[in-house]
């Protein structure tokens, strides 16, 4: 067990600042923005902010109605918040793993619950998985992200990316599924044996099949969530 004195412990702990840009990792599982205008986060990741930062729930005036209307069917897990201002702005996700990506032109799927953050330039829209609706979130929905700046996405625990190449499809569990590439199309596998014998909810029962040429990103871990509409 670590022990400190009132000094030591704010050597230990203290905020750090590493000259990393925009995004940075204090620790694994929180993320310190240096925010000079807007972006977007996961509505109630604040922890902590310095400076002048003001915060509103999105609207249909920044979405869209498109956009606003898929919300209302995805839960909380996918309200975003516009922070705007300047200062330092602090957010974390229930203790879960952050890992910040810097797309270069390139666009990546990830499932709703796991969007901890992203720059205002970064385009974005909710895509729906209605086969699976009902039965299991993870995968029911996810937000597609593209062009070029910071994201920041959450896994429970380290995640591993596979990699899906011509010929060598990979299926993975959609509750365990965390983000994919732009380039790739999964579909709704079902094996009906295994249904029958282990009954509905269950991750070898429905699959997502990925196919082509591409990633995909998986966590050592089953993110059940029941979804209903707003």
């Amino acid at each position: 067990m670590a022990r400190y004195t009132i000094d030591e412990f704010i050597e230990q702990t203290s905020q750090k600042d590493r000259g990393e840009g925009k995004f940075e990792l204090e620790t694994p599982h929180l993320l310190e923005i240096n925010l000079d205008g807007k972006v977007w986060t996961k509505w109630g990741s604040m922890i902590a902010y310095r400076g002048n930062i003001k915060f509103e729930k999105a609207g249909i005036s920044d979405k869209g109605v498109g956009k606003f209307l898929k919300e209302k069917f995805t839960g909380e897990g996918m309200t975003l918040t516009k922070a705007m201002g300047d200062g330092s702005l602090y957010i974390a996700d229930g203790g879960k793993k952050i890992s910040i990506i810097n797309l270069q032109d390139e666009s990546i799927f990830v499932n709703g619950n796991d969007v901890l953050a992203f720059e205002d330039k970064i385009n974005w829209d909710i895509k729906m998985m209605r086969r699976v609706a009902g039965m299991m979130a993870g995968g029911l929905f996810n937000v597609k992200l593209s062009g070029t700046g910071m994201i920041a996405i959450t896994t429970h625990k380290e995640p591993v990316t596979l990699i899906v190449t011509p010929g060598s499809p990979v299926m993975t569990d959609p509750n365990a599924t965390v983000a994919w590439s732009g380039t790739l199309s999964p579909e709704i596998k079902t094996d009906i044996n295994l249904k029958t014998l282990m009954g509905r909810g269950s991750g070898e029962t429905l699959q997502m099949k990925f196919q082509g040429e591409g990633f995909v990103v998986v966590q050592p871990y089953e993110e059940v969530t029941y979804v209903q509409a707003r």
